[in-house]
């Protein structure tokens, strides 16, 4: 891996990750633990996605500014509010908590009309075009789809790691990507901040990434042990090396991607963004530390017989330089 003049990883590296594969799967195991006691103890800040609120509709006589509006409605309160723009750059969509827990028709009109007054301004007044309050049955159910994508999904990577590889393997996979999951999902019960869908989407592209990382050093391993006369720990080591330049490349460019949506793509995208930049260091991490170590203890440790490539693939390995 090289910038300019500088060479940041050698281009044939030799660290023996396995050497210290004990104190980077503990440590992990840690991590997973602790995410696990704040998520059940403490539990999440759910945003209005998952508890519901009053939802109010405003019409500017001119296009808004998205972000001075929320800023407005923070200091008028409402610090939790979502504020987005829907239709003409004219109409915004404010969600948020009433401030009195009132749910009545009275309290939500209240409600509409101090989020009127705090996001107008000078030369540009709005004025409301609706409001309601949004039960909490819309909340769970929202809750209930979430959860049945992380099961799809799930269940997805478990049967084509297993029809690709071998079942220790796809066992392996999805522990270390489910550990990313709960490590990611545990930061944002521990910092307090809100979870809503876009926090989700986001556990979901850490999860597709970090199976992605996996299944590269996986498909390495195999093709490795179909041309090197080695015990399954050198094989192991050597595949990591050997995709390690890849790694780190590819964890680096998305993470600067991502950082730029944290930065620029406004508060709406905060959530989604920083759960992926979390979700791909993580990833990164354990796909070097933990998916390859966890194939060489207990009932995963592999074989050679594990390591051979199973004859279905055999014609497509042997197309590959």
């Amino acid at each position: 891996m090289n910038i300019f003049p500088l060479r940041l990883i050698p281009a044939t590296p030799n660290i023996d990750f396995m050497r210290l594969r004990w104190v980077s799967v503990a440590a992990f195991v840690l991590l997973t633990i602790a995410s696990i006691a704040a998520i059940t103890g403490k539990g999440f800040n759910y945003a209005l996605d998952f508890t519901g609120g009053t939802v109010v509709e405003l019409r500017f006589e001119s296009p808004a500014d998205v972000d001075g509006v929320r800023e407005r409605l923070e200091d008028a309160g409402y610090g939790s509010a979502q504020v987005q723009t829907f239709g003409s750059g004219s109409d915004l969509l404010v969600r948020l908590q009433p401030r009195d827990g009132e749910t009545s028709v009275d309290a939500t009109a209240h409600t509409a009309d101090e989020v009127r007054e705090a996001a107008s301004i000078e030369g540009n007044q709005a004025q409301v075009m609706g409001s309601a309050f949004v039960g909490p049955q819309v909340g769970r159910d929202l809750a209930w789809n979430g959860l049945y994508a992380i099961l799809f999904v799930v269940v997805g990577f478990l049967i084509y790691i297993g029809f690709r590889f071998e079942w220790k393997f796809a066992i392996a996979a999805i522990v270390t990507t489910l550990n990313d999951v709960l490590i990611v999902a545990g930061w944002f019960a521990i910092s307090g901040k809100e979870f809503d869908l876009t926090v989700l989407a986001g556990l979901l592209s850490a999860m597709g990434f970090s199976i992605n990382d996996t299944i590269v050093v996986f498909d390495r391993v195999r093709e490795n042990f179909r041309a090197m006369r080695a015990p399954p720990r050198e094989v192991l080591n050597a595949s990591i090396n050997q995709t390690l330049s890849r790694t780190i490349i590819t964890s680096v460019v998305a993470f600067l991607t991502v950082m730029a949506l944290f930065l620029y793509g406004g508060g709406s995208l905060e959530g989604m963004s920083l759960a992926m930049m979390i979700g791909i260091a993580i990833g990164t991490l354990s796909s070097i530390l933990v998916a390859c170590p966890l194939l060489t203890m207990g009932f995963l440790k592999v074989s050679k017989q594990d390591l051979l490539p199973k004859s279905r693939d055999d014609a497509e390995l042997a197309r590959r330089p």
